[in-house]
């Protein structure tokens, strides 16, 4: 831990990332204490109204305040990055390592399908699928986590056919251990770290992808409060009151930002020549 703490020290973007990040989170648990109004209460005499001290954000369209939607909204985005990567990491990982593992006939049918899968730009793949699901915020976390899962799957079978040829492995091997005390014991504990650092960088694309999909009309539908969906419904009104998009938008782009610092950081800190070179 002293470490890491020290690790931080010397490296200001994780630092800034990681504080970000945490005062993101704190403001989105603590929502109703800052800001009093419930994200659908209407007030259709003070719609587009701008920052004051009653409204620090302004209000939007229909009156309701700009602060209190984006508070609300994050609860969902954040919730919903952590569990469509939960959904792809847990996927991913379990496919690619075993294709890693076994190799043959099952590493060629599980990479053939993966490649299949990443030879579509994840966006445009995740809109098909959120199109062909149905509008609604649990089908675009489904469509996102199908385009998430094969980059977990490419990094699990990269590290399973590094760990798999060492002496432990080998050990565990003749020792005749069962095949998933190996995968997980020994194949998944000593190759977490790259997918550690892969999840945290998948958490900014979840985000955003998630954020895109509600801006398209595929995600979540009103009156719910999420950061996408209030971008897009707001647009209309960028020039005569420009708070009511760019509120939700600069919250999506902070919270892109620390998740991809904070990612970065992560895979200096598990390249042990980089964490020397800081230490």
């Amino acid at each position: 831990m002293s470490q890491f703490i020290a690790f931080l020290r010397r490296n200001p973007l994780a630092t800034l990332g990681l504080t970000v990040l945490v005062l993101l989170v704190l403001a989105v648990v603590f929502g109703p204490m800052i800001s009093p109004y419930g994200p659908t209460r209407l007030d259709v005499l003070n719609k587009l109204q701008g920052p004051s001290l009653s409204h620090w954000l302004g209000t939007d369209s229909l009156g309701r305040d700009v602060l209190t939607r984006v508070l609300h909204g994050g609860r969902f985005t954040l919730a919903i990055g952590v569990g469509v990567v939960g959904i792809a990491f847990a996927v991913g990982v379990f496919f690619g390592t075993l294709a890693g593992f076994v190799g043959g006939a099952v590493d060629m049918i599980i990479m053939r399908f993966v490649d299949a899968i990443l030879s579509f730009p994840a966006l445009v793949l995740a809109i098909a699928l959120a199109a062909a699901f149905g509008p609604s915020l649990n089908n675009a976390m489904l469509a996102v986590a199908i385009t998430l899962a094969p980059q977990f799957a490419r990094v699990a079978r990269s590290q399973a056919l590094s760990v798999s040829v060492k002496p432990y492995v080998e050990a565990a091997i003749s020792l005749g251990l069962p095949t998933r005390r190996i995968l997980w014991r020994y194949i998944f504990a000593n190759g977490l770290g790259p997918l550690l650092v892969q999840a945290s960088l998948s958490l900014g694309s979840a985000i955003l992808q998630t954020a895109s999909l509600g801006f398209l009309g595929l995600g979540a539908q009103p009156p719910l409060a999420e950061w996408g969906a209030d971008v897009s419904a707001n647009l209309q009104y960028l020039r005569e009151s420009p708070w009511v998009a760019l509120s939700p938008g600069m919250a999506i782009l902070l919270a892109v930002l620390c998740f991809n610092l904070i990612g970065d950081s992560l895979a200096d800190w598990f390249n042990p020549r980089r964490r020397n070179e800081l230490n």
